[in-house]
């Protein structure tokens, strides 16, 4: 069974997350995201990588996280591509072996999907940068079951903490660790003084209800 697991350094994470914004709230002029949907909050942590301290800061925390939680660890498959870059530089301080995958195969050569070197039923953990609604992360998990890995968990940077997604998780049988997700932020973005407590509201009654929100209702 799936099941969540709270890592302890939350507010940090999403203190150094804000600081950089790679998290920007935007309450009353809301982004339209890929989906279509109306969101108060962007989240981009690619823009981590241009600071190199908070980028170590991060990479040593996926690590804690990976060693502490998944000992059992033998491969780490990063999600292309927010997810290429954290998970070979966590394979690289663990010295553990890396893949990548791709949203799908590739159109010449090989054809290939998974890229690099790996060993059916080698105990996989996939490293993703953002959890929305879980949907690419378990197209993943999918395709490393369907080449005879053995999906151990997954850890992610952030997790806008979307009832469904965890529900997607568990009925796939997947532990997964978020180094900091929304409610943190939020209450940081708070006390920081960053958002107004209307603005909180507005934002916590985004997350019950993303796909059907509308500014200003």
């Amino acid at each position: 069974m799936a099941e969540k697991i709270i890592t302890t350094n939350e507010r940090a994470v999403a203190e150094k997350l804000l600081q950089v914004e790679a998290i920007r709230l935007s309450p009353q002029q809301p982004f339209t995201w890929s989906s279509g949907w109306k969101s108060p909050i962007y989240c981009d942590n690619r823009k981590v990588l241009g600071f190199p301290y908070i980028r170590d800061f991060i990479k040593s925390e996926l690590c804690n996280v990976i060693f502490a939680q998944f000992p059992e660890a033998a491969l780490l498959a990063g999600v292309a591509t927010a997810g290429i870059a954290w998970g070979a530089m966590a394979a690289d301080q663990l010295k553990l072996p890396y893949v990548y995958v791709r949203s799908k195969p590739k159109e010449h050569g090989l054809g290939q999907q998974i890229e690099g070197y790996y060993q059916k039923g080698q105990p996989t953990v996939v490293i993703e940068d953002l959890i929305s609604t879980g949907k690419s992360s378990l197209q993943v998990i999918d395709i490393l079951r369907a080449e005879g890995l053995e999906v151990v968990g997954l850890v992610s940077i952030f997790n806008y903490g979307f009832s469904a997604a965890g529900e997607a998780f568990e009925k796939a049988g997947v532990p997964y660790v978020s180094l900091s997700n929304y409610p943190t932020l939020i209450h940081l973005a708070l006390e920081k003084g960053l958002v107004s407590a209307q603005d909180e509201r507005v934002l916590l009654e985004w997350s019950k209800d993303p796909a059907a929100w509308q500014p200003g209702r």
